[in-house]
């Protein structure tokens, strides 16, 4: 018996616990017979990945306008908690390949093209649990990163990284999707909210460029685009899009460049939470400890956007809901500032590692012919595989026969609305 449990790792979970394992996790995507598997990373190899020949960002465009951040919500604490608003704004989640900066740009220059977004679920990817999946194109000698139609991509996953991460089915609040769905709205709302709304605006040379004419009456969420050039070698030229979600104000006027994102608690019993209502305040750093814990990818994904914006500071606000069994309202409990670099030590993430993983991920995808492939993470797995895509696949026809597997159904889109948000997923 001993000799068992020491090859085993001693005895199963459900003996120790008394509760079953894990169920295992769906595919992002369903892998057809005719994908060809052209490449398989396992996370150990890619968590040795080290890169330092990456040049410092250049700056090709900015467009967009950014709000000021509202300091009274610095103030906000358990015993002073405000209502989280429904703030009726477009937030545009607009792929690579489908951005008119990006597409004007690639005729000149760059050869790695991708936002912040992408790439981070890329340099962080040896936290992943959950699987997701991007698309490459290849282009004569470029490379397109882009996030597949009607897919999930830009959801937030909630207590991904957890000892046991939630686990329930269907129309439960506490599914992992409906998690995801609600901590989506609270992060939108939050980083709105938290502005001098209608207020003075920090402009960027140019205008928002994913802003259509049937929209023009419509309010748009408050962000700021750099698109960003690094040199990676003497080979790659990577640029990516960007993005800052408000500005500040420092002592002497100056004005600095955020981003804000939003934790949320959404039953303290789970995942070996503490509550927050009672330790907020008083013991912020276990609080803390515990979401590094539980939300390791969402968190450093979070933090690599910041630094590869080159944004001055990230503001993180705590909100839970209203009552545990209540997901459709929420309060304010807190907000906290970090330096992104800071930060990224705090929660070790090594950018070396970082550009490591993009770097070998970029020169194996430019041995591939010219064509379409896609970066899956392995559901149930530490590994990422690079499938060649047969013509066709994910084509708009194809996408609506799947839409009932994969995308946003309708009720989705229902929820999307009875949140009072408006995201919307421009492709």
């Amino acid at each position: 018996m001993q000799k068992m449990q020491k090859q085993f790792g001693g005895r199963p979970r459900w003996d120790q616990r008394g509760q079953s394992q894990q169920k295992p996790r769906d595919s992002s995507v369903e892998v057809r017979s005719d994908w060809d598997v052209k490449e398989e990373m396992d996370f150990p190899r890619l968590a040795k990945m080290r890169y330092l020949d990456v040049s410092e960002p250049v700056d090709v465009e900015c467009c967009g306008h950014m709000e000021y951040y509202d300091k009274s919500y610095d103030r906000v604490s358990t015993r002073s908690e405000c209502p989280l608003k429904s703030i009726k704004r477009i937030f545009h989640t607009v792929t690579t390949t489908d951005d008119p900066v990006i597409r004007k740009l690639a005729k000149s220059e760059g050869n790695v093209f991708a936002t912040d977004a992408i790439l981070a679920t890329l340099m962080c990817c040896t936290r992943s649990m959950y699987s997701w999946d991007i698309v490459v194109q290849r282009v004569g000698s470029k490379l397109f990163f882009d996030k597949r139609d009607n897919s999930d991509f830009d959801l937030l996953t909630v207590s991904e990284t957890a000892n046991e991460p939630p686990q329930d089915e269907g129309s439960s609040i506490n599914s992992p999707r409906n998690l995801a769905l609600e901590a989506t709205f609270i992060n939108h709302n939050f980083s709105q909210q938290c502005l001098k709304m209608n207020g003075e605006k920090h402009k960027f040379p140019n205008g928002n460029p994913f802003t259509e004419d049937e929209l023009q009456g419509a309010e748009v969420a408050s962000i700021g685009y750099r698109y960003r050039k690094w040199k990676l070698g003497e080979d790659i030229e990577l640029i990516v899009r960007c993005e800052h979600d408000a500005v500040l104000t420092g002592a002497n006027g100056e004005v600095s460049f955020i981003n804000i994102k939003t934790l949320n608690e959404w039953d303290s019993r789970s995942c070996n939470g503490v509550e927050w209502r009672q330790k907020l305040d008083s013991q912020r750093g276990a609080v803390l400890a515990t979401e590094l814990k539980n939300n390791s990818y969402k968190l450093a994904k979070w933090t690599c956007c910041a630094l590869l914006a080159g944004s001055e500071y990230m503001k993180l606000g705590y909100v839970s809901r209203y009552h545990v069994k209540d997901s459709a309202r929420h309060v304010v409990l807190g907000v906290q500032q970090f330096k992104p670099a800071e930060f990224a030590s705090q929660i070790n993430l090594n950018m070396e590692n970082a550009w490591g993983i993009l770097r070998c991920i970029v020169d194996t995808c430019l041995t591939l012919p010219e064509g379409k492939f896609l970066i899956l993470k392995d559901p149930n797995k530490q590994v990422i595989r690079i499938y060649s895509l047969p013509d066709g696949t994910f084509s708009s026809d194809e996408e609506e026969e799947e839409d009932d597997d994969d995308g946003f159904e309708e009720e989705d889109e229902e929820a999307l609305r009875k949140g009072d948000l408006m995201l919307l997923c421009d492709r």
